[in-house]
Parts: structure tokens; C-alpha cells; sequence
């Protein structure tokens, strides 16, 4: 792949993992509704982010191989 395809490729994995882990900690240090309505949204972001994630993922694996 080429230097710009990856790079998207890092972004798109970090922009997940910093959801993930904002929404674990979120959630596990919470203690009041608010902070679970938080963390809620958070997840539901997170698989939002993973679905686009993977699309780029798999578009660039597409263009890669022609």
C-alpha cells in the first residue's frame, strides 16, 4: 500500500480505539445517569466508527490489488 493509504488506514483504527476507550472509562467510572447516557452514545459512535473503519479498510484493500 502506499504511504497516504496507510496512514488513513492508522487514523481510521486510532479514531476507534480512542471512542472505545472514552466510552469504557465512560462507563466504568460513571456513576450517575448522565454519565451512562454518555457512555451510551459513546458505544453507539464506536460502532458507527468501526463500520466506517471498516469500509475505508476494505476500499483501500480494493484499489491496492488492481
Amino acid at each position: 500500500m502506499s504511504d497516504l493509504s496507510r496512514i488513513i488506514a492508522i487514523v481510521a483504527l486510532i479514531v476507534v480505539t480512542v471512542i472505545l476507550m472514552r466510552g469504557l472509562k465512560s462507563f466504568f467510572l460513571g456513576s450517575n445517569i448522565d454519565d451512562k447516557r454518555k457512555s451510551n452514545k459513546l458505544m453507539q459512535l464506536r460502532v458507527v466508527a468501526q463500520f466506517v473503519a471498516i469500509v475505508v479498510l476494505m476500499t483501500l484493500f480494493y484499489f491496492h490489488k488492481k
